[in-house]
């Protein structure tokens, strides 16, 4: 059986360089076929060979799904190219098929697993929501058949894959509107339905990802077997929630993915050398934007790694973590883009040529974390659980198991019936408390000449945990007003920047312990003291001097991997 690192060498190496001209899969030829609006049938024959869509099929139903860290990471090589692709191909069946791998009986996870092994695709149509506008808010319901089954009307727009998909994963009202059990959700096979019952409606186009097919379905009075329900009667709700804390872990890897191109066309246009020997290097702002977008994407990582690795190891506590890696991943690289524009300047606007891709990557990203409501629905998904933190958890739980912070160790079996939707405990916070006590007690780091900087940092972050312990230590759970107003959710953004701290100094102190497998970089208190500054000035900390020497060393490492062609995140993969 090939490893992961295999299977990622050989989807890169089959795609080839990037950046040549020459290539038939380079930046040009993606950037062409999104002008066009058009899927590059080379890159999804690719995909074919590699059978991508085993990825998504659980190892016991003949997939290779073993680990959502490992899915992750397969991600990038494809989303480093183009999101259109990594989306409309493969991962959308994955978000489609999450509600079957997790309630799905198994004549359905047959049912599921067989088409994305034999090639199809899986589509899915979920249930309006009360604020949305008409692109999400039409939906389907199901009626008792006269006859046995039941009757499928109605019509959704904005479905990936919605014509090319011959599985369907439909979200259908089956109560009655605004109840919690409202919505069911039903598996079908497009090819059992009767043809004239079900018609397909026109493409919407996207501002971004535009190669990607964003269509729609009617159906009228469509008659589906009571065998198409999956789990029981009302469950869509539910369902739609726990395939989330599913999907959520996968966000942070995406967006990174697409920022990474993006920071190596931005790297490379600064470094390139002008009439004089001059280059956007001499200039201490360029600087500054190179290396603060290293660590934007060393932080994202660090949260997929929690986020993913969690479902596995603290299925009981990770629906914080996943929530808060797909709210904060987004909104990071979303500022990351920005700082890198005004780099580019005005080519940031080019639409071909060396610098089209990030234009592409610019229009493409925010579509990727799936937009606006979806950060919202996160946010607000991580606020109720924030009072019981603080009452139960912070400052009392014990710290979380090495094993969340470690890049390759193995993980226990894949469970999705394990997530729970609302976390017991919050140890990934206990181990900000715990990295401060064993920096005090044993005077770590024993190496690195921001040692002292990175106590500091530590120490304030440990000071603005207590903090939202203070003042979330007397809101009720159910105290609805109180978290849904603008100072709860500023509080629960705080926290986010809480937990990326903790993810980044877990993974760090786990490279002190790693031996001869431990990388340079991350080894060193460089990044983790450059990091937490940066996180520190997000949330307005006291903070010592700037370090400008972990600060330089972060630069060398963004040039180091530009010029050695290797991944701007934790593995330092290299590129074709």
């Amino acid at each position: 059986m090939t490893t992961v690192a295999d299977r990622i060498d050989a989807l890169e190496s089959a795609f080839g360089p990037l950046d040549d001209p020459a290539n038939p899969l380079g930046g040009g030829a993606f950037v062409a076929a999104d002008t066009a609006g058009e899927v590059l049938p080379a890159a999804e024959g690719v995909l074919d060979a590699h059978a991508l869509n085993a990825e998504f099929v659980p190892a016991e139903l003949g997939g290779r799904l073993r680990r959502m860290d490992e899915l992750g990471r397969l991600l990038r090589p494809v989303f480093r190219r183009d999101a259109s692709l990594g989306f409309g191909y493969g991962l959308n069946c994955f978000f489609a098929a999450t509600p079957v791998w997790t309630a799905g009986d198994e004549r359905q996870r047959r049912l599921a697993a067989g088409l994305l092994l034999g090639g199809d695709r899986i589509a899915v149509a979920r249930h309006g929501v009360a604020h949305g506008n008409d692109f999400v808010r039409d939906e389907f319901t199901a009626r008792a058949a006269p006859d046995g089954g039941l009757l499928l009307d109605g019509s959704k727009t904005g479905i990936a894959n919605a014509s090319r998909a011959r599985g369907l994963v439909v979200f259908a009202r089956t109560g009655e509107p605004g109840h919690p059990r409202a919505h069911s959700v039903l598996l079908l096979d497009r090819a059992a339905l009767p043809p004239d019952r079900v018609s397909d409606l026109d493409r919407r186009a996207t501002s971004g990802m535009r190669s990607a097919e964003f269509g729609g379905l009617r159906l009228r009075a469509c008659p589906v077997p009571d065998h198409a329900l999956v789990g029981a009667e009302g469950d869509g709700y539910e369902l739609s929630l726990r395939s989330s804390l599913v999907i959520r872990g996968l966000i942070p890897s995406i967006v990174l993915a697409g920022a990474d191109t993006a920071l190596r066309t931005v790297a490379a246009f600064a470094a390139r050398t002008r009439p004089g020997g001059r280059s956007s290097l001499d200039v201490q702002h360029v600087r500054d934007v190179l290396t603060g977008a290293l660590l934007d994407l060393l932080i994202i990582d660090c949260l997929a790694l929690v986020a993913t690795r969690a479902l596995h190891l603290l299925p009981r506590q990770m629906s914080v973590y996943a929530a808060a890696a797909a709210y904060l991943a987004p909104k990071l690289t979303a500022e990351a883009m920005d700082e890198m524009s005004a780099v580019l300047g005005e080519a940031t606007f080019a639409e071909e040529g060396a610098y089209g891709m990030f234009q592409k990557q610019l229009r493409d990203l925010p579509v990727t974390s799936l937009g606006h409501s979806g950060s919202a629905g996160r946010q607000v998904s991580i606020l109720p659980q924030l009072p019981f933190f603080a009452q139960h958890a912070w400052f009392a739980d014990p710290e979380a198991p090495a094993e969340l912070f470690r890049l390759h160790d193995g993980l226990p079996p894949l469970d999705l019936s394990q997530p729970a939707l609302l976390g017991d405990g919050d140890p990934l916070a206990a181990t900000l408390v715990a990295s401060t006590d064993l920096f005090e007690e044993t005077g770590l780091p024993r190496r690195g000449r921001d040692a002292h900087v990175l106590r500091f940092l530590i120490r304030a972050f440990t000071i603005e945990l207590d903090d939202l312990r203070k003042a979330f230590g007397d809101v009720g759970f159910s105290d609805r007003r109180w978290l849904a107003s603008p100072h709860s959710l500023g509080l629960a953004d705080r926290y986010t920047l809480v937990l990326a701290a903790a993810a980044c100094l877990g993974v760090w102190r786990e490279q002190q312990n790693a031996g001869a497998f431990a990388d340079p970089f991350l080894s060193d208190t460089a990044w983790p003291s450059a990091v937490l500054y940066r996180l520190g000035r997000r949330l307005g900390l006291a903070l010592p001097d700037r370090p400008a020497a972990a600060e330089q060393r972060a630069l060398a490492e963004v040039l180091a991997r530009l010029r050695g062609r290797r991944s701007y995140d934790l593995y330092a993969s290299p590129l074709a």
